[in-house]
C-alpha cells in the first residue's frame, strides 16, 4: 500500500496529532517495516508539515515502543528481538486470560456478542479483499471488545501498550493467506465459546490464537536475525 494511507477519514485537530495518526497507520499497513529507518525531512515533506509536530510525534512512538531512537542515525521502526516478542505474548496472554475470565463472571447483554460477530465479519471482509489495513484494525477492534467487556480499564491500557508494541508485526503475519484464513478460523470459535460463556475453553482458544501468530513471527524474527548476522 502506498500513498495517504487515511483514506477518507477526517484529519485530526493538530498537526502533531494527524502526524501521529498518519505514523501509526503507515506502521501498521507496512509502509514502514521493523527496522526501517524514519527520515525527518523526507516526511515531514510527505505530511506536508514542519518537524517540530513531527518529531513529538515521534518521541510519543518511541514512549509505546513502536519506534527506536538512536543518537546520530535517528528513529526507526523498532525491531522486536524473540525474546522480547515472546515476553510481549506471554504477558498478554496472563492479562487477556483474566480479561476473559472476568468478562463472563459478568452479567453482558446480547451487545458484546454482536460487535464481535460484526467486527469478525470486517475482518472476513479486509481479508478477502487483501486490505491487511482494515484486517488490522477490525481484528484490534475484535478483540478489545473482549478486553473492554471485562470493565477493567487499567488492565485494557496494560494491554493496549502491548499491542502497540507489535503493530508492525501484524501486518507481516496477515500477510500470509494461510494465516488471514486461520484467524479467520480461530475467531468464529471464540465468538462461540464467549456465546457458551465457558471461560476455560475462551481462554484456551485465545492462547492457541496467540500461539500460531508466535509461530509464525518466530521463523519472521529469525531470519532476519539470521540476515544480520
Amino acid at each position: 500500500m502506498t500513498g495517504n494511507v487515511t483514506g477518507g477519514s477526517r484529519r485530526p485537530p493538530t498537526a502533531q496529532a494527524f502526524v501521529l495518526a498518519e505514523l501509526r497507520r503507515a506502521i501498521i499497513a507496512g509502509e514502514f517495516l521493523p527496522g526501517q529507518p524514519l527520515r525527518q525531512d523526507a516526511l515531514a515533506e510527505r505530511f506536508g508539515v514542519s518537524r517540530v509536530p513531527l518529531r513529538e510525534a515521534l518521541k510519543t512512538l518511541e514512549s509505546e515502543g513502536q519506534v527506536d531512537y538512536e543518537p546520530h542515525r535517528g528513529h526507526r521502526v523498532a525491531t522486536l528481538s524473540l525474546t522480547d516478542l515472546l515476553e510481549v505474548y506471554r504477558i498478554r496472554q496472563l492479562l487477556e486470560g483474566e480479561a476473559a475470565r472476568v468478562a463472563l463472571s459478568k452479567k453482558l447483554g446480547s451487545t458484546v456478542l454482536d460487535d464481535l460477530r460484526t467486527a469478525a465479519r470486517d475482518v472476513e471482509t479486509a481479508s478477502s479483499a487483501g486490505d491487511l489495513l482494515k484486517m488490522t484494525e477490525a481484528n484490534r477492534r475484535f478483540h478489545f471488545l473482549l478486553v473492554g467487556a471485562a470493565g477493567m480499564p487499567r488492565l485494557e491500557r496494560i494491554i493496549t501498550i502491548l499491542w502497540d508494541a507489535t503493530d508492525a508485526y501484524r501486518f507481516v503475519y496477515y500477510g500470509a493467506e494461510s494465516n488471514r484464513a486461520r484467524v479467520e478460523h480461530e475467531h468464529a470459535l471464540i465468538i462461540e465459546a464467549f456465546a457458551e460463556r465457558d471461560a476455560e475453553k475462551l481462554i484456551l482458544l485465545l492462547d492457541e490464537h496467540r500461539e500460531h501468530a508466535v509461530k509464525a513471527l518466530r521463523t519472521f524474527l529469525e531470519v532476519g536475525s539470521a540476515r544480520e548476522a
